[in-house]
């Protein structure tokens, strides 16, 4: 959506007061140096992009709706499970760097075979590396990689809901 790219866009901006106030600073002596005259345009600069981009982003988060069929209807495409499939080889005891490489010989598998990870019968992913045993379903499939999402800020549905009532709360503040 349009406001959350001007957001981004913004932050180059406030980026580039940050880099002329950094810049001023760098090497002043002990003493007041009329240099840093040159302080407050960058600052007040970044100061009032963040508060129209604040004004904006609340705005845009009051009022945004999303088409969950659309976004669901996508979501088994693109081997979303890929992530969580290695870390089930991790929690197995396989180094990750071997889990990457036997994850994108399952990815390509997959590929080859035009199914999701999930659909891979346990006898494939048995022939690729033979530490998988059934747990591994629980790993796989959206439903799953979303679940087992749960460190702070992650994408699972319980983080997530954490987050949208926090701000929904602090929003309501104001």
């Amino acid at each position: 959506p349009d406001p959350m790219e001007l957001t981004r866009g913004k932050s180059a901006r406030v980026y580039g007061s940050l880099v002329t106030l950094l810049t001023l600073c760098k090497g002043l002596p002990q003493a007041y140096n009329r240099d840093l005259q040159e302080d407050k345009e960058p600052l007040f600069d970044a100061t009032e992009t963040i508060i129209a981009v604040l004004e904006v982003t609340e705005e845009f988060a009051r009022n945004i709706t999303f088409n969950t069929d659309h976004i669901n209807a996508g979501l088994g495409s693109g081997f979303l499970d890929a992530t969580t499939l290695a870390d089930y080889l991790v929690v197995k005891g396989m180094p990750f760097r071997s889990a990457h490489e036997v994850v994108g010989t399952c990815v390509a598998r997959a590929e080859k075979a035009g199914v999701e990870l999930k659909d891979l019968k346990l006898e494939d992913l048995a022939d690729i590396n033979p530490i998988f045993d059934d747990g591994v379903y629980s790993y796989l499939g959206v439903e799953n990689a979303v679940r087992l999402f749960q460190s702070y800020g992650s994408t699972g549905a319980a983080r997530v809901a954490e987050q949208m009532d926090l701000w929904k709360e602090k929003l309501e503040k104001k």
